[in-house]
């Protein structure tokens, strides 16, 4: 009889190991998905590892506070707060709906603003040389440099097994 159950623990042990393993590879597995489907330019299937509602989520607050430090630089801490909220958030808005969009995420990518120079014929691919963490087991970091050095945090969230990128940190 305890043969019987060494043979059934033995597979449930291995199909255990098997999922944890391809868990803990999950945000590696999406950021190698982000990169393929931003170099082929198939930006419309980068749904599959991103949650935009989140990350769009995640972007909002950052654009309005950059959006309102900028007015009152122009015009002074005399306006009315609620004024300046109401303005950085329509200002904010276009911005937001273009970068936390397929195309906007592709441009983000591709383009200059994480990476300072690139080869003539090589494209950009700042996720390349991220710097990755496992910051709880459902919440994981890939960190790259900004074209003036400052940090770019990509937040990848656990859903089940599979993982996408929920959150964007811009640099201050």
């Amino acid at each position: 009889m305890a043969l019987k159950k060494k043979w059934i623990a033995l597979p449930l042990g291995v199909v255990a190991l098997l999922v944890l393993l391809y868990g803990a590879a999950g945000p590696y597995l999406a950021i190698r998905g982000i990169r393929h489907l931003v170099a082929s330019g198939q930006t419309g299937e980068l749904w599959r590892f991103v949650d935009f509602a989140s990350l769009k989520d995640s972007l909002r607050p950052q654009l309005e506070q950059k959006v309102a430090a900028g007015v009152l630089a122009r015009i002074g801490s005399n306006e009315n707060p609620l004024t300046i909220g109401k303005v950085s958030a329509l200002i904010a808005q276009p911005t937001l709906d273009l970068m936390a969009s397929p195309r906007g995420l592709a441009v983000l990518l591709q383009g200059s603003a994480l990476t300072r120079t690139t080869p003539a014929g090589t494209p950009n691919d700042p996720l390349r040389d991220a710097r990755t963490a496992f910051v709880s087991p459902s919440r994981f970091t890939a960190t790259v440099a900004s074209a003036e050095g400052k940090p770019v945090v990509f937040e990848f969230r656990r859903d089940g097994l599979s993982w996408k990128l929920a959150a964007l940190y811009l640099p201050d």
